[in-house]
Order: structure tokens, then sequence, then C-alpha cells
């Protein structure tokens, strides 16, 4: 049976310990040996390159006009506490599989090499070349997937769509929201680092005088929270995902969501108002992270500092959303510099080809799932590949709870044994183009 056979796969990429590091890249060879031994006819048919650990497969097709790329990551993320089974024992119990990495973001990389490897084993030719891109420190530094995107952009490939990591089928996205959704991200925020700086002569705690850096900054975070900083939209993706959420729910609100365009305008304004997540959603927005002083309690600082970690809007991006930043932090006389600052990505487009297939596979997959559009918070390796493709899409064909939802990065990850078929179902959908 195919279930046994996939389980017994499955298992073995779960068991095969990828944690990233952030002090070294870690190439992970053993990882490589165990997925060229369970998906053979993949590794014998496809063309393997390897980039300081990182893999691209092409499977050649019929064609090179329209050559698409699905991707996963296969390094993961430490896996310390209290776990209900070793995390990296890949204990099948209770009709799921745990351990780090079932779900970020080894569930989706076994989806599509095992629907590949099936495809090969019966003689299946796609129409276009299909390439796979795992790499091994996405968790970490993302140098993987830049340099296979600059090789890919150097060779002349660009790809009709891409697959990724992302949204999965939940239950109740929203508040209010009742059914099964397949939340499809067709773009994710971009994230930059910010450092503050205020200045003084410091002094001694005991005589201080007012504006003191701390309390510069202080007053500066407060204005933040208090002012709407960054602009508000209500973009084509935001309307489309609550026309599709409005078919769970009921009342007012459901008939607000259902003509979500009409509404922009009150949308605009109730959004950012009515949680963190909806705020998320329309606007860039910054989050204080870490802040130092003085190295005594009895000094003060001549030089005190504050991070935020900056998440990017798609209608504001880096440079404008900077701007607004830099304005606002002139007025209590800080400076601003950045840490990092992260590519801008866009939108995939809400009529491509990928996004009207990928709703057919979920379809396909997990019959009677509604599909949602929506705009990741989280980041992924498809922000480096936009050089080399415009419709990214990131989504992972797996099934989730609430509770399984909460241990990506966290305890007890797992992932229902029933998911691994309808994983690969979705994947041979889309690498058969809808053909099943």
């Amino acid at each position: 049976m195919n279930n046994e056979k996939y389980l017994n796969n499955f298992t073995q990429m779960i068991a095969t310990e990828t944690i990233s590091s952030r002090d070294k890249d870690l190439e992970f060879p053993e990882f490589q040996k165990v997925c060229k031994k369970i998906f053979p006819n993949l590794f014998k048919e496809a063309e393997l390159e390897l980039f300081h650990g990182s893999m691209l497969l092409k499977w050649k097709g019929k064609s090179d006009k329209k050559p698409v790329l699905f991707m996963n990551h296969h390094d993961v993320v430490e896996a310390t506490g209290d776990w209900k089974y070793p995390p990296f024992s890949a204990t099948v119990a209770d009709g799921k599989v745990w351990g780090r990495g079932c779900l970020d973001t080894k569930g989706g990389l076994f989806g599509m090499f095992q629907a590949a490897d099936d495809l090969i084993s019966e003689g299946f030719v796609p129409e276009n070349d299909i390439y796979f891109e795992s790499a091994c420190n996405e968790e970490s530094s993302g140098k993987g997937a830049r340099e296979i995107a600059g090789v890919l952009k150097e060779r002349g490939i660009h790809f009709e769509y891409l697959v990724d990591e992302g949204g999965m089928i939940v239950d109740g996205p929203m508040a209010g929201v009742t059914g099964k959704y397949a939340m499809i991200g067709l773009g994710e925020r971009g994230n930059s680092k910010i450092k503050f700086t205020a200045k003084s002569n410091g002094g001694h705690a005991s005589t201080p005088g007012k504006n003191t850096p701390l309390v510069r900054l202080g007053k500066m975070m407060a204005y933040f929270e208090d002012h709407q900083v960054f602009d508000v939209e209500i973009n084509d993706v935001i309307v489309e995902m609550l026309k599709a959420l409005s078919k769970g729910v009921k009342g007012p609100l459901g008939f607000v969501y259902k003509h979500a365009d009409f509404f922009r305008p009150l949308l605009k304004i109730a959004m950012p108002a009515s949680s963190a997540t909806a705020k998320a959603m329309t606007q860039t927005t910054l989050a204080f992270t870490m802040a130092q002083g003085s190295g005594q309690p009895n000094v003060l600082p001549e030089t005190a500092t504050l991070t935020g970690d900056m998440r990017l809007s798609h209608h504001q991006g880096f440079e404008a959303s900077l701007k607004a930043v830099k304005e606002v932090a002139a007025k209590f006389d800080v400076e601003v510099s950045v840490i990092h600052g992260d590519v801008d990505s866009g939108l995939a487009k809400l009529d491509s080809y990928g996004f009207e297939l990928a709703k057919k596979a979920v379809e396909y997959s997990y019959p009677g799932t509604i599909c949602a559009p929506y705009i990741m918070n989280q980041g992924s390796d498809a922000k480096s590949m936009a050089i080399v493709c415009d419709n990214c899409l990131r989504f992972s064909p797996l099934s989730i709870t609430n509770e399984q939802l909460g241990g990506i990065h966290g305890l007890n990850e797992c992932v229902d044994i029933d998911n691994l078929e309808k994983d690969v179902m979705f994947y041979k959908f889309m690498m058969k183009d809808g053909n099943i």
C-alpha cells in the first residue's frame, strides 16, 4: 500500500536530524543520502546540483518554455524542551508522525519528491521542465536559495510559477469564520531590522536632566504605538481573501466580507483596529525587540540603542517605510540605521495559471476545502526566487489543527498520517497540469 511506503519514507526523513546553525552553514550529507535512497527514480532521472548542501534538481520535460519550481527546505530549528516523543524519533502514534520538521518543512518536501518519484516510475514525462529546490539553511542564513536564484537568473531561467512553504489547510482561519480553508500565500512581507540610537553627554543618575537617551527612545516608541505612521491599504489579495472567508461567516460581517471590494473604505479603518493579525495584513509594522542603555544602574547612558523588527507591506515597501520611520525618529532626536534591509518581493497574480491550478489541486486532494489567498507574515525562501519568478505561491498541502500549528518551531510538532497521501496527490496534480 502507498500509505505504508509513504509512511516509511517520511519517517526516515524526520529521523535524520538537520538542525540549522546560525554560526555555521551545515550541509547535511546524510540527509542527501536518505533522499537518494528513498526516492531512487527522481534522483536517477533528474539532474542534481549541490550548492554547499542546498539541492537543485532538474526533471527535464517535453519543453523548457514554461518551467516550474517546487521548493521546501530541509533544515529545521532546534528541538529543545519536554517533548511527548523524542523530536528525531519519528514516532508513529495516535494516527500521527511526531518529530521536528513534520510541518516545517519536510512534510512538503516529502510530498513533492514522492510525487515526482511515483510519476517517473509510471513513465510520465512532464510537459515542461520541473525544478526542485531544497535549501539546507532557510532557518538560518537563507544563503542557499539566494545562491541558487542567482545562478538560475544567470542561466536565463524564468519560472511560470513556483510553490514553496506557506499557508496550510486550517479550521476557521480568522475569528468568526467556520469551515476548512486552504490558505494559499500570494506574497510575504519583507523583514528588516532597524537600529535606533539616542545620544547625550551622559552623567550621574542622581541629577538627571530632561529627555535623556532612554526617555527619548521611550517617547518615540509610545509615538509609534499611538499614531498611524504607515500607510494602510486593502489590496486585491485581501479583498479576495475576505470574499472566500465570507462563505464561513454569518450575519452582517459575512455580508461585508462578501462585498469586500465595496466596503474597502470601511475595512481600511476597521481591519487595523480589529486585531494584530489583521493590522499586519494591511500595513508595515514595527516591533521593538531589544534595548540597551548604560552598563551601571547609577549612570546616565551617553548612548542608548533600540532594535526594531520591521515587516514590510507590499504597497509601501522598504524605502518608503524607512522614510516614514526616520521622520518620526527625527522628532525625538533619534538616529536611524539599517541592520538588515530585506528585498521587496511582489504579489502573485490572482488570475495566474499557478494559482488557479493550485486551487484545483486542493479540491482534488482535499475535497470540499475552500481556497483563500492571503499574504504571509512569516518569511520563506520564495522571496529570494522573486528574481526568477513573478508568481510565487506559498502553500503546504497539509491539514492541521490549531494545536498542531503551535508545534511549528514549538513542542510536539506532528502531522496526521492521513495527510501523506493527500500531500502527494496535490503535487502530482500540479506536476501533471491537472491531467489526472
